[in-house]
């Protein structure tokens, strides 16, 4: 009897050792699981924005208006929706910005044959190779001016004209140097301006310098984009395509806060260009001022100044140059836009705007179809962003 109850010791402690050691081995993966570091979430933002536009005069057809995002009158538009996911993990980090609307249609216009590209506002990824140096692979908004795409960024809901016929995306490879402090550079490598894709061989070569004062109450960025000695198609709708060559466009940007309620904010630019098939050299620029005022947390008030020269007619009437000598005066247009900058809590921003356009000839429409040098109007624009 005692012989048999030991021997049933025997087993079950056997059993016992036996399925420790299996428990163990089991236990093992998740042991080593825990020891990866676990991805960070991924962090989703967006936004959406409509406006109602109207005019004075107020012509029977077209909308008396010559910058990008607002091109309607008496009507309720849908401007942008957006949704924008962006993810890191140790040194590599991503970001995809897809909008759905008119505005984003006008910003990717080039892509309107490539339905999987239309909606791609940006997509790119980065590497933080170094603890001052960063190098980005795909589709991301231009570095060249003070305005940017999306609405809930901009202090004035309607667009300037040195946005509007300036550089809206790159596509291509960068990287960023930070210096010091405040001061850091950034040289890049890209497709034709404002195209995803391409069959061209040019490539456009971007450069931005920027820096600031200690206490960055005062910022400067030096900006630039550029091809020498190669030819880039350019539809001159709706006439002939205009191959241009030796394109060159500097580009100031100045940031800075007076006070806790004063902002000041400057934009300069100037892009020559040479047509090899029309054997000309042409140039457009300006200069835009921002004077920003937020007596309070809730409200908020804008006036931009802008002075636009397309002296060559290049830009607002591209067939004066495809079919006129360099002699037949261009466009210059003076425009000052004050917005109101009203917020209904953390995430809703209402926006007054009243706008006058002055141009040095006629050339927007009054209600009989003759035209007038002058156009004035106003729009009330709401934005949500999150």
């Amino acid at each position: 009897m005692v012989k048999n109850f030991k021997i049933l010791l025997i087993v079950l402690g056997t059993f016992s050792y036996a399925h420790g050691q299996d428990s163990t081995k089991s236990a093992a993966p998740a042991s080593l699981d825990s020891t990866k570091k676990t991805p960070p979430p991924v962090t989703i933002t967006g936004s959406v924005d409509g406006y109602y536009r109207f005019s004075l005069p107020n012509p029977k057809s077209g909308n008396n208006n010559y910058t990008s995002f607002t091109n309607s009158k008496n009507s309720f538009e849908l401007g942008m929706a957006s949704i924008r996911a962006d993810h890191s993990f140790g040194a590599v980090s991503a970001t995809v910005d897809l909008g759905f609307g008119r505005r984003a249609e006008e910003f990717s216009y080039n892509d309107a044959g490539h339905p999987s590209l239309f909606a791609v506002k940006q997509a790119y990824l980065s590497w933080q190779a170094t603890s001052k140096v960063k190098f980005t692979l795909g589709k991301w908004g231009t570095h060249i001016g003070y305005e940017v795409l999306d609405a809930y960024a901009n202090r004035n809901y309607s667009m300037d004209y040195m946005f509007s016929y300036g550089p809206f995306f790159h596509t291509g490879l960068k990287a960023d140097v930070t210096l010091s402090g405040t001061t850091a550079f950034m040289v890049g490598i890209a497709n034709p301006t404002d195209f995803s894709t391409t069959t061209s061989s040019t490539k456009v070569a971007l450069a931005q310098f920027s820096t600031g004062t200690k206490d960055t109450k005062w910022k400067f960025f030096l900006n630039y984009q550029g091809y020498f000695g190669v030819s880039q198609d350019t539809v001159i709708a709706p006439g002939p395509y205009i191959l241009f060559k030796n394109l060159n466009q500097f580009d100031l940007v100045i940031n800075g806060t007076l006070s806790s309620k004063v902002g000041i904010g400057f934009n300069g630019t100037i892009q020559s260009v040479e047509s090899s098939t029309l054997n000309k050299t042409a140039s457009w620029g300006g200069a835009a001022i921002y004077l920003n005022y937020d007596p309070t947390a809730t409200f908020g008030l804008t006036l931009r100044g802008e002075y636009f020269s397309d002296k060559d007619g290049i830009k607002i009437n591209p067939n004066d140059f495809a079919t006129n000598a360099l002699e037949t005066p261009g466009l210059n247009v003076v425009d000052f836009t004050l917005s109101a900058i009203c917020k209904a809590g953390s995430n809703l921003t209402i926006i007054p705007e009243i706008r006058m356009d002055s141009g040095s000839k006629d050339f927007f429409t009054k209600s009989d179809g003759t035209t007038t040098k002058s156009t004035f109007s106003g729009l009330l624009a709401a934005i949500y962003h999150f």
